[in-house]
């Protein structure tokens, strides 16, 4: 089964309320910061700069939200994905991975504090995560790695089979990690909302307005769009896994990964009264993960990895349906009525980058799965910059863009790779 890029059958798009596009920008303009991708991100930096007195304007091809912003699967989860603490202290030394833990395990209350202190009505709730174990090793990696993160301030537990099948509604699994900080929002609200703030606070959006170039003109950069030039004093590039030519290498120095969900339209409650009855969401461990969560009007979302079909759409829906009943065996039968997708940037170590090829010109991306969060601190950390903060304080290690060894090759056989690794779970969770 096979669908097309960008929005179809996006849940989201269809449950957020009707908002009137934003205007492309159709002269030249000027502020003392450019914005380029109103996602997260972009808007996060754009609304704390703004509070600042400055002037912003926030650029984007498409319009708010239209990346990964408005099509993930909205999960707010704290703690860096993949690497254990102490895999993250040898990439990035001891100072810095005390700041960055604190900033991932804090990331969750964060997004949760801004859209409390800004009013944004966007479902939120904060009710905990559940990252549910495939294997006996994954069990054991668990048990280790909770430690090490409890040990700098995480607090997280593990729980057996019989706790799982109570706050999940499956007996796939024999134990999970509780982690009480995550949660989840309406990810198209919850950026729609960002902008708003900022827009109530002198943020100007423009949307339908792709960059074209952007280049230093003596103390200012000049961001060149179709409509208009903006001269600004910094420009934001914020577009993570739609990241192109703009900069160069970035692109190349991320692997663009495109997860794909399922939706249901709301279902009676003797098919889903006992899946995730207290509101957690759940992912699991596998190479290739699943992640689902239970919406307030009983409608069941289904995550996990797409793959191209090579005609400009998506395909991996089918397997999204059978690992569904897999693991909710309630669900057999239930017609999934939303199917959609959208890119997200991976990085080779699986930590966010922080950039600053030149004065002036600053990058940040790669949230390898945890963007709903970690994207939000991001921004606001290159607000804090842009206002002034030294790098050696920030939370994330200022570095060169460099592309990726062998990018194109790896590329490639990603697909390759995928099957492989879905392989390999499917032995393991047998």
């Amino acid at each position: 089964m096979t669908t097309a890029l960008p929005w179809p059958q996006s849940l989201w798009k269809t449950t957020a309320p009707e908002e009137t596009p934003n205007p492309p920008l159709t002269q030249d303009r000027e502020a003392d910061v450019t914005v380029i991708g109103a996602g997260y991100t972009g808007l996060r930096a754009a609304l704390a700069l703004a509070e600042a007195g400055m002037r912003v304007i926030v650029l984007d091809a498409g319009d708010v939200g239209f990346g990964a912003s408005g099509r993930t699967g909205g999960q707010v989860n704290p703690m860096l994905p993949f690497n254990a603490p102490a895999t993250v202290e040898k990439i990035v030394g001891r100072q810095a991975f005390e700041k960055l833990a604190a900033q991932s395990l804090g990331s969750a209350d964060e997004v949760f504090s801004l859209i409390n202190t800004y009013q944004i009505e966007c479902q939120a709730r904060q009710n905990g995560w559940l990252r549910v174990h495939h294997s006996k090793a994954a069990q054991r990696k668990a048990k280790a790695d909770i430690a090490d993160w409890n040990a700098v301030g995480a607090d997280m537990r593990v729980i057996d089979q019989d706790e799982v099948a109570t706050l999940s509604g499956s007996r796939a699994y024999s134990t999970a990690t509780l982690n009480p900080k995550g949660g989840a929002v309406h990810p198209l609200m919850f950026v729609r909302g960002l902008a708003a703030a900022g827009k109530a606070r002198g943020v100007e959006v423009f949307g339908q307005t792709a960059v074209s170039a952007i280049s230093r003109d003596g103390a200012t950069w000049l961001t060149q769009t179709e409509g208009g030039k903006v001269r600004s004093d910094w420009v934001v590039v914020a577009t993570n896994g739609y990241s192109d030519g703009l900069v160069k290498n970035l692109a190349k120095s991320i692997f663009p990964i495109t997860p794909i969900q399922i939706a249901t339209d709301p279902l009676p409650d003797d098919v889903i009264g006992d899946i995730l009855p207290q509101g957690h969401t759940i992912s699991d461990s596998r190479r290739v993960i699943m992640y689902a969560r239970r919406e307030p009007d009983n409608r069941m979302v289904y995550g996990g990895h797409g793959e191209p079909d090579g005609k400009g759409g998506m395909k991996g829906f089918d397997w999204l349906m059978k690992d569904a009943v897999r693991v909710f065996p309630q669900l057999e039968g239930v017609r999934w009525t939303h199917k959609w997708g959208g890119n997200i940037a991976v990085t080779e170590d699986h930590l966010p980058h922080l950039h600053e090829p030149q004065a002036g010109l600053i990058v940040g991306l790669g949230y390898n799965g945890r963007g709903v969060a970690m994207s939000n601190v991001m921004g606001r950390v290159m607000a804090e910059r842009i206002l002034g903060a030294a790098p050696k304080d920030l939370p994330f290690p200022v570095t060169k863009v460099a592309g990726i060894p062998l990018r194109n090759l790896k590329v490639m056989g990603m697909k390759h790779v995928i099957r492989w690794m879905k392989f390999l779970d499917y032995l393991e969770t047998r």
